[in-house]
């Protein structure tokens, strides 16, 4: 088995241990060391050949891989402008800008460009700071990133204990909106970080309203509303935005993952004017150099235009009723056993099992199966699914295959042995 280079699976798994991460190739190790080599659509290839029908990607290929309309933008990018010097008006910067814009909740309407999603907390939080706002406030089970201020408001001791002290946070369980208000009455100015539906905590969902009384809290507190939508935003929850189910407009609103296309990082804090004046007053108070790079720009404006003329969003939203159906009755011997949840919305679908254990068991039958999905940072007994939204309907019926015969096989290993009960 050797990778497009013609370097052996072996070997780069020597280079792993040595200068990548020995953690990552004891892991990969467990799975015989398997290269991703190629991919299209929603299909990724080994350098076996082997093929996989790609349902994970932690959220970022709703357009599928390589998208063609994405693709052609940044090769043309690429044999045109790359990179800017930063010193001038740069085009595309403006053309991007002006589609993420278009899609957004009304009245968000200023875009900074960053290179990933934990940039784009950072930004917020400095935004907020900015405006005084020098409290945190997140959700417990939330994941906004792992740089030191976004670090913060990822309410995870495991990511966070090895690098304390970090920015002051405070966090409240997610969906209870008296705990925010207790929260924010009991303190000063602060600004508030929350996801509309926890992807990395386990695709959990509020309780209906709970987003539009955080809003009114928020508010009423005085308080900037920080909605990170890295992961469930740009169609990947059957609307453009989680906060369009309640007609929310936030502060500011985190874009990540889906504006790349599956193409090239990118990522973004879209504000309001009051929110962004700090940074319309001093276009140097948050800079980066690689941050809205030509490249970049072309494949989030094509990334959007794609997701809009090709109605990317409606289909999430049938593609995801259909599967989260079908991932119910593929599963339903197991429910109440070793399964104990399965839930979603949209292309957002997250399978919580009785333990971290069988979680694992899931995920490497699937592997074996071909189809590759993913587990969640902050919920190791939740698998998760994050599709592309170019699923076909045979697409479908294989996903339906794989989870049957996973039924079957994790029926026989979790059964109880004869004499025990």
């Amino acid at each position: 088995m050797t990778g497009p280079s013609g370097v052996p699976a072996p070997e780069v798994l020597g280079i792993y241990r040595r200068h990548l991460s020995k953690g990552r190739a004891r892991l990969a190790s467990l799975t015989g060391a398997v290269m991703e080599v190629a991919s299209e659509g929603s299909r990724v290839w080994d350098a076996d050949g082997k093929e996989y029908l790609d349902c994970g990607g932690y959220g970022v290929f709703l357009l599928g891989h390589r998208h063609p309309r994405v693709v052609a933008a940044v090769v043309d990018q690429i044999h045109r402008h790359p990179m800017a010097t930063r010193m001038l008006l740069e085009p595309v910067a403006a053309t991007a800008a002006a589609e993420l814009a278009s899609v957004t909740p009304p009245g968000l309407e200023r875009v900074h460009f960053v290179n990933s999603g934990a940039e784009a907390t950072e930004t917020a939080i400095k935004l907020a700071r900015a405006h005084g706002r020098h409290r945190l406030i997140s959700a417990v089970g939330g994941y906004h990133g792992k740089t030191t201020g976004a670090l913060a408001v990822t309410a995870k001791p495991l990511y966070q204990d090895p690098f304390r002290p970090l920015l002051p946070a405070e966090h409240v369980p997610y969906g209870d909106a008296d705990a925010l208000g207790r929260a924010l009455a009991a303190g000063g100015p602060a600004c508030v970080i929350l996801e509309p539906v926890q992807g990395e905590g386990g695709a959990v969902l509020p309780p209906p309203g709970y987003l539009t009384r955080v809003q009114r809290l928020c508010a009423e507190h005085g308080a900037m509303f920080v909605l990170d939508e890295i992961q469930t935003g740009l169609g990947r929850l059957g609307t453009w935005w989680g906060a369009d189910a309640e007609g929310l407009r936030p502060d500011v609103l985190l874009v990540g993952k889906n504006l790349s296309g599956g193409v090239i990082p990118v990522a973004a804090a879209v504000a309001t004017p009051e929110a962004y004046a700090p940074f319309d007053k001093d276009p140097f108070l948050h800079t980066s150099t690689f941050a809205a790079s030509p490249v970049a720009m072309a494949a989030a404006a094509a990334a959007v235009a794609a997701i809009r003329e090709e109605g990317l969003v409606e289909r999430a939203r049938a593609l995801g009723e259909d599967l989260l159906g079908r991932l119910r009755g593929a599963l339903a011997p197991l429910l109440g056993g070793v399964v104990a949840d399965i839930r979603g919305r949209g292309l957002l679908l997250g399978i919580e099992m009785r333990d971290e254990g069988a979680a694992g068991q899931l995920v490497m039958h699937l592997l074996e199966s071909g189809l590759l999905v993913n587990h969640s940072l902050n919920a190791h007994r939740v698998v998760r699914l994050t599709p592309p939204a170019v699923l076909t309907p045979d697409d479908l019926d294989r996903i339906t295959d794989v989870f049957t015969s996973a039924a079957t096989a994790l029926a026989r290993t979790s059964a109880p042995t004869k004499g025990t009960r």
